[in-house]
């Protein structure tokens, strides 16, 4: 099933969006006064980022169809800033994410800002000639300007980077990821003033194509050296790295008994995931089947939503490419890394936080030191090794 996200622009000028994970990532630039509709599939991920003299701007975070049906939305200026955006669902401003006057409020601090302060941000915020603020830069990049920010924005929009690499991130920042009510169409509206949302979008102007369907992929379930459930794959969501949007809608289930192959056909717009069964902890193999720079298909293993046993991920296409880990880390474990499962499952917790807990900082460490970030994703979004195959299929066992 697809849903629509709204793109209204209710300024008085052209304004270009940066598009991830829909429309081809294709960028567009909605006029004023006008609406752009994208096609999003249940399951798809993305963001829409606006774009100020070709910087990177605020951007809304979007899983439809998530955890438990729900979608997962939030609004980001972590890189950076240079108008007012919001994102709900249509006509639900309960789940609405962003302030609508973000820039007025900027704008507002730096004037009130002391001598001292002004000076640390010099560099990073951005002025016209009657020093009214234009633009800042990408807040991650700028410990000061985090601070300086969540003097007047914290809880109201993402600031930080979140959970990450051992950190548990900023409470409130995290708390930007919770699930929205169900799965509807989405809105996203910018402004340079006043962004808060109109009762229903404005009349559209473009709607982008449908995902096109092709290309596969295979799972496999090995026998297992320790007592668990038997193997099942689920296939969900997204293969970015998450935050707290964490799993999304199993579609579909394909049971696997011990040792037994089970193939499953996927279109060539997936990315998504396999899990064991349809509880976390688990451990995840991400893949997607066809990326836009090489049409090949890429996966790797990730640890950061738990772990209930080892995994592999590799190439069928000749090139030997094989990245995960075959050996029991969850038996073993310290008990302060270990969460079980609501089917009484021992796994490893989440190394990144979700609507369980926060990071679990013992995960985290005895994974490290059982596996490491190069074979598996622990914590951030870089250094595990990608495992690529151009004939668009992989072998994914789970032991």
């Amino acid at each position: 099933m697809s849903r629509n996200i709204f793109i209204t622009n209710l300024s008085g000028h052209d304004q270009e969006f940066e598009i991830h994970g829909w429309n081809n990532n294709q960028n567009v630039v909605v006029g004023p006064h006008q609406t752009f509709t994208i096609n999003a599939p249940d399951g798809s991920s993305g963001a829409i980022i606006a774009l100020h003299d070709g910087h990177e701007g605020e951007q809304a975070e979007i899983t439809k169809n998530g955890w438990g049906g729900n979608d997962f939305i939030d609004l980001s200026n972590i890189v950076g800033a240079g108008g007012n955006m919001t994102v709900q669902q249509v006509n639900n401003p309960a789940t609405r994410k962003g302030d609508p006057l973000f820039m007025q409020h900027l704008n507002d601090a730096w004037h009130r800002a002391d001598a001292g302060t002004r000076q640390a941000l010099e560099l990073c915020v951005h002025r016209d000639n009657n020093d009214n603020v234009t633009r800042i830069d990408a807040i991650k990049d700028w410990p000061a300007l985090e601070n300086f920010v969540r003097t007047f924005e914290d809880g109201k929009t993402y600031i930080g980077v979140g959970a990450w690499n051992g950190s548990p991130g900023n409470a409130n920042d995290n708390n930007q990821s919770s699930a929205a009510q169900g799965n509807t169409d989405i809105q996203v509206t910018y402004n340079d003033g006043d962004a808060t949302p109109p009762t229903k979008p404005a009349p559209s102007n473009t709607t982008s194509p449908p995902p096109k369907s092709a290309g596969s992929a295979s799972s496999s379930a090995t026998t297992v050296p320790f007592p668990k459930p038997t193997p099942s794959t689920t296939t969900t969501g997204t293969a970015t790295a998450p935050r707290a949007q964490t799993s999304t809608n199993p579609t579909p289930s394909s049971p696997s008994p011990a040792t037994t192959p089970s193939f499953v056909p996927l279109p060539e717009s997936f990315k998504g995931r396999v899990q064991r069964g349809t509880l976390l902890p688990a451990t995840w193999a991400e893949f997607q089947i066809a990326a836009d720079n090489d049409g090949a298909a890429h996966g790797d293993i990730s640890l950061q939503q738990g772990c209930d046993g080892a995994a592999t991920v590799a190439s069928t296409d000749g090139s030997g490419r094989f990245n995960g880990f075959q050996n029991d880390i969850v038996s073993g474990a310290p008990e302060a890394a270990v969460r079980y499962k609501a089917d009484g499952t021992r796994a490893l917790d989440t190394t990144v936080g979700n609507w369980n807990a926060g990071p679990n900082l013992a995960a985290i460490a005895w994974e490290n030191e059982q596996v490491g970030q190069r074979r598996a994703y622990i914590v951030g979004g870089s250094g595990t090794d990608d495992v690529a195959s151009s004939n668009k299929c992989f072998p994914v066992d789970f032991y």
